[in-house]
């Protein structure tokens, strides 16, 4: 069983991967945050930096496009692949109303005549570099995804990633097991599930039922928990000691990237969001992280945090927040 880290806009940035990488693993690939190619065929300073090889020679990282233009499509992974990627991921997953309103992301599953045209014009390229693809279930209704999954079938796809989710949905209503449960048998290429699985048991459990999949994806329970994936697969929870150093490592790597101790403050406050819940008790600190304003009141604070609370072996799945852009 492979386990994918699921992308994050704003958080799995280059400085995370490489981090959790070092302190943590477990993880066979990581999936970038959506690059989203504009018909002037050049990426911008930020995209640039993520996507560069050297910032992601240490581990198997998976850029990820967003877009419904095929020409944009083909530039944007001919690029990547003359850079030395050998996978790039098509986003039709993204619940975002204005990703939607272009009709990117979730937005194309709503058309499944000009998603066949889309997906015959990028795989009938040629392209040097693997297809794989993230999908929900449909835009309104589960009912939708038969008529896209038999879209699917027809090409290549290296393997199909699906959140078992619509776009109304979102992240706040429940995924929907039964109709991944009969989708799963229909489909033709490798799959991947991904969508709430919060601690190692969730993963067992999706595994004994559905052990057909052959890759699990995980998002906001891994930030929550960096040390999920490898106890997914029998290794040791997370200690203090190295979720330390861990953060610290990211922390450093951030104002490095932004040239502002204060701009990775704000970064961190991001990631510790999530990651407040591996905390016992840690309410009242919580709120004076978000309070935060300096960044030295910041390492003050989390080392108060390392110092005074006790980690839990999991972290509490009903107070983590819901991610701020599609996974």
């Amino acid at each position: 069983m492979e386990y994918l880290f699921a992308p994050l806009e704003g958080v799995t940035t280059y400085p995370y991967r490489n981090a959790h990488h070092r302190w943590f693993g477990g993880v066979s690939k990581y999936y970038m945050p959506f690059v989203s190619p504009s018909q002037d065929h050049v990426f911008t300073p930020r995209e640039l930096r993520e996507i560069r090889p050297e910032h992601n020679d240490q581990v198997h990282a998976v850029p990820q496009l967003l877009t419904r233009r095929a020409e944009d499509f083909l530039w944007a992974a001919g690029e990547l692949a003359a850079m030395g990627y050998g996978e790039v991921n098509l986003n039709l997953g993204c619940p975002s109303g204005t990703v939607v309103a272009k009709r990117k992301g979730a937005g194309l599953l709503g058309d499944p005549e000009e998603l066949d045209r889309f997906l015959d014009q990028i795989f009938s390229a040629g392209l040097p570099i693997r297809i794989s693809v993230k999908t929900r279930l449909g835009l309104e209704d589960e009912e939708e995804f038969p008529e896209i999954l038999e879209v699917y079938n027809r090409y290549p796809i290296d393997q199909l990633t699906i959140h078992p989710r619509v776009r109304r949905d979102m992240y706040k209503n429940p995924v929907r097991p039964e109709a991944f449960a009969k989708a799963l048998p229909l489909c033709r290429h490798s799959v991947c599930y991904n969508g709430d699985l919060i601690s190692a048991r969730d993963c067992a459990r999706l595994i004994e039922r559905f052990p057909a999949v052959d890759a699990l994806m995980l998002g906001r329970g891994l930030i929550a928990d960096p040390a999920l994936a490898r106890k997914a697969q029998g290794g040791p929870p997370a200690d203090k000691d190295h979720l330390a150093a861990f953060l610290e490592e990211f922390y450093r790597g951030c104002a490095r990237d932004f040239g502002s101790d204060r701009n990775a403050m704000l970064r961190m406050k991001e990631i510790w969001s999530f990651q407040i819940h591996l905390f016992e008790d840690h309410a009242s600190y919580h709120k004076k992280l978000k309070k935060c304003t300096d960044p030295r009141q910041y390492e003050a604070l989390v080392a108060d945090i390392f110092r005074d609370l006790t980690l839990r072996t999991e972290p509490d799945p009903e107070l983590l927040p819901h991610p701020p852009i599609a996974l």
